[in-house]
């Protein structure tokens, strides 16, 4: 069973399309013309993704600012922006996120519009790449991205899905050549053995580590690095890292750190948020009750928000600790970037931005520096020549919020348009939201414990909405599957449910099984706390992958794979298996292996006990 720290979700994808159809990302963008006509926003505060200025006049026109500053004249002609009481600034960038659709659409509707992907599918990223290189894509933000990570067998980033490794000793330039010629923007590297937070990784060596950067930097690469320890971070930096991509939370960091950073000219991520999630704190939980932004938050994201890493008794991590190396760094003038890591437990794409700008002012940092964190500096260090600011000749991509923000970062939450490429986006709270609340199941039922013995003949269910089939055809994947009723069930029973799963290539996580939703709603949580967990039986000599869903567990299903023998074979999964308390379980989905191939099991007798 994975459920690793600082996780790169492909399970979003799962999750995304069974509840609400929220993963639309499988059909190509249609790119946009930037709005021909002159826009001015006057008597406004301006940002200007370094400097304040007030009674502010910006002009743009065809997605391009043509003019900004106090004292601009208001252009013939133009529509007219009222900015009073309010703030305008570059719209935001995320400098730690993993895109997998939907995301950089529900980035956008919170302000940010230019996602640095830290790992995601590379053939999802070419079509992103192809529809931004014909134009202005209105609808979502943009993307650059580091591609396939660079990891080891059986390092972090493998338990997702199958991925080129480096192999030990091997040849540093051609592994880096071919994530390059896959469309890697950047280069991201792991090392993670995962002892900070009580798990075990294999890891590239330092002297490998050393070379990749190398080889990334004699391509003109920026190389990032993962780390999750103050020893993994003093590492990195000292192999030429050109950043980390998150800060340490596992212990205070000795006095010389900031020092030491600052003298390799290197910046930092810290992505406070999920540092703080990694501790076992529901990081997103305040944008759920904030009034400014709840509205626009899906199901699906609350459940993420209100969601954190399990912390286990190994782990020391605590976002203080961080922030006290934010601190440092701040001192050293070390050029700090906000990322969030979005979407892991506690975060999601574009809303966990404004709890990172939160919790980057928490850590000392003023509100504007954190601005600055969100918009000027990462477009520098990016070299993204055409944003991150406000001024003639760059991308008129803008957020306007009420209040002042450079005085009470919240204000970033108080949003009152967006523009990308000079293109209003048309931004609607929310208006098909199940209730999240977990429900209770009949007493007598939650007594008896049964979901389906199959033996009726059909494909019920003792409470919840049912079962149905789900692959990854949803998402432009090949897989498929079929379940049926079959003859002969455990326990000499006469009946047991059938699945057939054809894993096929085509989709980043492929999946094909047989899902079973606790729910009167789908992906509605239940409380099922009064038992241990799952029980059934299963047959077919083969390997069922079974992934449990649960609101605690945010956008991760918690998965393990377990062997269904020739002969009946009595499985159990607790709830502590699975990292949750069976307070908010939702569904289990039933998956042939991810390698490639068909694979026939039966299961029955399916229970919570």
């Amino acid at each position: 069973m994975n459920r690793p720290l600082f996780a790169i979700l492909t399970a979003l994808s799962i999750f995304g399309v069974i509840y609400g159809g929220l993963a639309s990302g499988a059909s190509p963008a249609k790119t946009t013309d930037a709005a021909s006509g002159k826009t001015a926003i006057r008597n406004v505060r301006l940002f200007d993704g370094r400097a304040v200025v007030s009674n502010a006049t910006v002009v743009f026109e065809h997605g391009v600012i043509t003019a900004a500053g106090a004292g601009v004249a208001v252009p013939d002609g133009a529509t007219i922006v009222d900015g009073s009481g309010k703030t305008l600034m570059p719209g935001l960038i995320d400098s730690h996120a993993h895109a997998f659709p939907p995301a950089l659409e529900r980035a956008l509707r919170f302000g940010v519009t230019t996602e640095l992907d830290m790992f995601t599918s590379v053939d999802g990223l070419k079509q992103w790449k192809e529809e931004q290189a014909r134009g202005n894509v209105a609808t979502r933000a943009d993307i650059f991205s580091a591609g396939t990570l660079i990891t080891v067998a059986g390092g972090h980033g493998t338990e997702y899905f199958k991925i080129p490794t480096f192999t030990p000793g091997g040849d540093a330039q051609a592994f880096v050549d071919a994530r390059i010629a896959e469309g890697s923007d950047f280069i991201k590297l792991v090392y993670e053995d995962g002892s900070a937070f009580g798990v075990h990784y294999l890891s590239l060596t330092k002297d490998d580590l050393r070379s990749l950067i190398a080889a990334a930097h004699k391509r003109g690469k920026i190389a990032v690095v993962h780390i999750g320890s103050l020893e993994g971070a003093r590492t990195a930096i000292d192999a030429g890292a050109d950043g980390l991509a998150h800060l340490f939370g596992n212990g205070r960091p000795d006095p010389e750190f900031g020092r030491f950073v600052a003298a390799h000219h290197a910046f930092v991520v810290p992505t406070l948020t999920v540092v703080e999630s990694s501790g076992g704190t529901q990081s997103g939980a305040s944008l759920v009750s904030d009034e400014r932004t709840k509205s626009f938050l899906s199901a699906y994201e609350i459940r993420g928000l209100r969601s954190s890493f399990r912390k286990r008794a190994e782990s020391t991590m605590k976002v203080t600790n961080a922030f006290e190396a934010v601190q440092q760094l701040k001192a050293a003038g070390v050029p700090l970037l906000a990322g969030t890591d979005a979407p892991n437990p506690g975060t999601a794409h574009g809303v966990s931005m404004h709890r990172e700008l939160e919790l980057l002012v928490q850590a000392g940092l003023t509100p504007v520096e954190a601005l600055t964190a969100a918009t000027a500096t990462p477009a520098a260090i990016f070299h993204l020549k055409d944003r991150g600011r406000i001024a003639p000749g760059l991308r008129a991509d803008l957020l306007l919020v009420d209040g002042d923000p450079t005085k009470d970062i919240l204000a970033t939450r108080a949003i009152a348009a967006i523009w990308k490429g000079g293109v209003a986006l048309e931004r609607k709270p929310e208006t098909s939201r199940s209730d999240i609340a977990s429900e209770a199941v009949q007493g007598a039922k939650l007594a008896a414990g049964m979901i389906s013995n199959f033996d009726s003949g059909e494909i019920t269910s003792d409470f919840g909405s049912g079962w149905a089939v789900s692959t990854d055809e949803m998402m432009g994947g090949n897989s498929k599957a079929t379940m049926e009723i079959a003859a002969g069930g455990a326990n000499n029973t006469p009946k047991a449910l059938l699945v057939h799963s054809e894993i096929k290539s085509g989709y980043t996580f492929p999946w094909a099984g047989a899902m079973f939703f606790a729910g009167s709603q789908k992906m509605r949580p239940v409380d099922l706390s009064a038992k241990k967990g799952l029980r059934f039986y299963a047959k077919g000599n083969t390997d069922v992958r079974v992934l449990i869903f649960a609101e605690s567990l945010g956008q991760i299903p918690a998965t393990v794979v377990v062997h269904a023998g020739s002969d009946w074979t009595e499985i159990k999964v607790s709830w502590s298996d699975a990292g949750i308390d069976g307070k908010d379980f939702q569904a289990v989905l039933f998956s042939g292996a991810q390698s490639e191939g068909k694979s026939e099991f039966r299961i029955d007798e399916v229970r919570v006990e």
